[in-house]
């Protein structure tokens, strides 16, 4: 079927022109941006090198490095142009601003969205995977993780784009992770459930089933209680001509177009951030393992409140265990087995991590033998601690305060982002806003509803997506941009009664089911491929 037969003639008489093609300086620019982001992390990555002491014998780690920076970068920015389509398509289509200029304007939401994130997201997307296999992240096996799930989300986002479906990129990386933790607890010879942290993946899995409906609904209401309060005829029917609309509701629209770009950079940069530093300890733990910029006058209080905190895990009872405290703590944290070896175990690992730290004064003072052995008893601590709480596990009120500030400073020392991280991450979300955009844009704006998106649509639908995201920012929970605002148009629609597409909405249903078993499977598939390389 031919573009012109499923466009009704209402949408095409004030249809915004779609067709220009790019400045010819665009791509150049684009490619140069490029090139200067990748250099710009490459003498970070020496000069990091460098401050930590190390003399480069071999460049193998770099380049193994490099190629997965590459891909890792190249995801965020295929999520660029697949998901920011969804935050400039009202203003678009409302004649709000020009393609060109709505289209730049939310590159520089979406980088300064990156730079100014908390980091939360990124370590929670983390959490989803099992803990034995981020411990590995130095190994092979952390190497095939790596490339399995990076491969696996720009597969699936290339291919839903090239469709014009506004599929999500949130969606598809948990699925990619959701299939490396499966495939790896069977290649242990344990049941693929046991393969991913589910405690975490239900609270993810929660917030992206809720997201759509949240946007719908709210949509939906916000329209119906502007049309009460807001009796302005022209802000409800469809545009008429290229004519942007009154200076107020032109203001609102760019303004939550705006919002939308700079809460989806807060929010989809971090996961992006948060596999490369995967990428950074599994390749350079001598380097990225532990936070360097700790100060060494803090290390005598956090062993001093580790000493303390071992102390009342263990109640004054012999610390026996009759295997290793790692294993005891891995069955606990990836399995939930809460046996009475879990506290002797967290007590005996918060004894190492004193020892440790108390011992070398400084956290780029440990020896580089040692410093993947320390990061990883204190990940493993901190997945405990918050393990203890998951499972409602009763303690004195006076220890459980102790813990909450053990895991702050254990998380203070392993999960932190270093700020080139953030400029070249923002960079490639920024430049990818640039490209490919049109697909998504014209089924968002055209494709939903049998009608021209009217002004308050297109402001309802973006004010619910952009507190919706910001909100899942808040609370360190991955939402889908393309969901809510997916959702939001068709909800206002819905209550505009200006008609539903259900063949578009049909493939987006479809498009929704079919991305998580898909990414599963084929991240699956490459890590069970690339683990035998």
């Amino acid at each position: 079927m031919s573009e012109k037969s499923i466009i009704p003639p209402a949408v095409m008489d004030s249809r915004p022109d779609l067709t220009g093609k790019n400045n010819r300086f665009t791509p150049l620019f684009i490619i140069l941006a490029a090139l200067c982001g990748l250099a710009f992390a490459g003498a970070n990555l020496f000069s990091d090198v460098a401050d930590a002491g190390q003399n480069v014998t071999s460049y193998v780690p770099f380049l193994l490095l490099g190629l997965a920076l590459v891909i890792a970068l190249g995801f965020e920015f295929v999520n660029g142009f697949h998901d920011t389509a969804n935050a400039v398509a009202t203003v678009i289509y409302t004649h709000s601003l020009t393609p060109g200029v709505a289209i730049l304007w939310s590159g520089l939401c979406n980088f300064s969205g990156v730079m100014l994130s908390s980091g939360v997201v990124a370590f929670g997307i983390i959490s989803l995977l099992p803990v034995d296999l981020i411990l590995q992240a130095s190994s092979g096996h952390g190497f095939a993780m790596i490339y399995a799930l990076l491969f696996s989300a720009i597969i699936w986002n290339l291919g839903t784009w090239y469709l014009g479906l506004p599929s999500s990129s949130s969606h598809t990386l948990i699925g990619s992770i959701i299939g490396v933790g499966v495939a790896n607890a069977l290649d242990h010879g344990r049941s693929g459930l046991d393969g991913v942290n589910w405690d975490q993946a239900l609270n993810v899995a929660y917030a992206l089933l809720l997201s759509p409906v949240v946007g719908f609904v709210c949509a939906a209401g916000l329209l119906l209680l502007m049309k009460k309060v807001i009796r302005n005829r022209q802000l409800y029917v469809s545009p008429e001509g290229k004519r942007p609309p009154p200076p107020w509701i032109r203001g609102l629209l760019i303004l939550t177009c705006t919002g939308v770009s700079f809460a989806h950079g807060s929010n989809d940069g971090q996961k992006g951030m948060g596999l490369i530093m995967l990428i950074l300890v599994g390749t350079m733990p001598i380097v990225y393992a532990l936070n360097r910029s700790v100060p060494p006058e803090q290390i005598p209080r956090v062993a001093a409140l580790s000493q303390v905190t071992e102390q009342q895990l263990l109640n004054g009872q012999p610390a026996a265990l009759s295997v290793p405290p790692r294993d005891v703590l891995i069955q606990f944290v990836s399995a939930g087995e809460n046996t009475p070896q879990v506290l002797p175990a967290l007590s005996m690992t918060l004894h190492n991590i004193a020892t440790q730290i108390k011992q070398y004064g400084s956290m780029d003072r440990i020896p580089a033998q040692l410093v993947a052995n320390t990061r990883n008893d204190m990940y493993l601590a901190s997945e405990s601690i918050k393990a203890l709480k998951t499972h409602e596990i009763a303690l004195p009120a006076e220890t459980q305060n102790n813990l909450d500030a053990m895991k702050r400073e254990l998380d203070n020392a392993t999960r932190f982002i270093p700020l080139w991280v953030k400029v070249v991450v923002a960079l490639a979300l920024g430049l990818g806003t640039m490209v490919g955009w049109r697909r998504i844009v014209i089924t968002v704006g055209e494709r939903i509803g049998k009608n021209h998106l009217s002004y308050a649509q297109g402001a309802s639908a973006e004010l619910v997506a952009m507190v919706t995201i910001g909100a899942a920012d808040g609370f360190g929970l991955p939402v889908s941009t393309t969901h809510v605002l997916s959702s939001g148009v068709a909800g206002t629609m819905a209550a505009n009664r200006s008609g539903l597409q259900m063949a578009t909405l049909r493939n987006l249903l479809i498009a929704w089911v079919l991305t998580l078993p898909v990414s599963i499977l084929i991240s699956a598939l490459l890590y069970m491929l690339f683990i035998r390389l």
